[in-house]
């Protein structure tokens, strides 16, 4: 049995807790340029959907939705921190903010790409 690195993530105000499986570290980190994603600012990576767990405050997680309401975008309903969304153009996958992570200061992060979201392929 292979034991997978599991790494914890939070909002601000500790109300949302997760769990990640991360046994090959950040993939794909990556920023966006979608009206949504300028906004927010946020480094994502991406998981499986099995990779995340929610260990505390699924109740005080809210969903947002825009566009072709197909992305699933969760906030901290108290203290307003992205967490993560079930992607689009993956949605087997969530992304993640990486700022969420225990440990992890994304502002140390080099050479991170812009996607284009402006003209995203499930647009097309």
């Amino acid at each position: 049995m292979v034991i997978q690195p599991v790494h914890r993530a939070s909002c601000h105000c500790g109300s949302v807790v997760l769990e990640l499986s991360l046994p090959h570290g950040l993939i794909d980190p990556r920023r966006c340029d979608c009206s949504m994603c300028r906004r927010r600012g946020a480094i994502v990576a991406s998981v499986p959907l099995n990779g995340i767990t929610i260990i505390k405050g699924e109740d005080k997680l809210s969903l947002y939705q825009f566009n072709t309401h197909t992305a699933k975008h969760y906030f901290c309903s108290v203290c307003g921190i992205y967490t993560h969304h079930q992607r689009r153009s993956h949605p087997e996958q969530y992304g993640f903010n990486v700022a969420c992570l225990e440990g992890v200061n994304p502002f140390e992060l080099d050479n991170v790409p812009v996607n284009d979201g402006v003209n995203h392929p499930a647009d097309r």
